[in-house]
């Protein structure tokens, strides 16, 4: 199975984008840390 660097290779950012998953090449989004949360009311 061969894929390139593109939509269809999911370690590659545009892959991940494609697929709709997180990783290494697209992090994800982060949650504010709970501590920073309640200090911000």
């Amino acid at each position: 199975m061969e894929r390139s660097n593109g939509k269809g290779d999911r370690r590659t950012r545009r892959g991940k984008i494609y697929n709709g998953s997180y990783g290494k090449a697209r992090p994800g989004r982060r949650k504010k840390p709970a501590a920073a949360a309640k200090s911000a009311r």
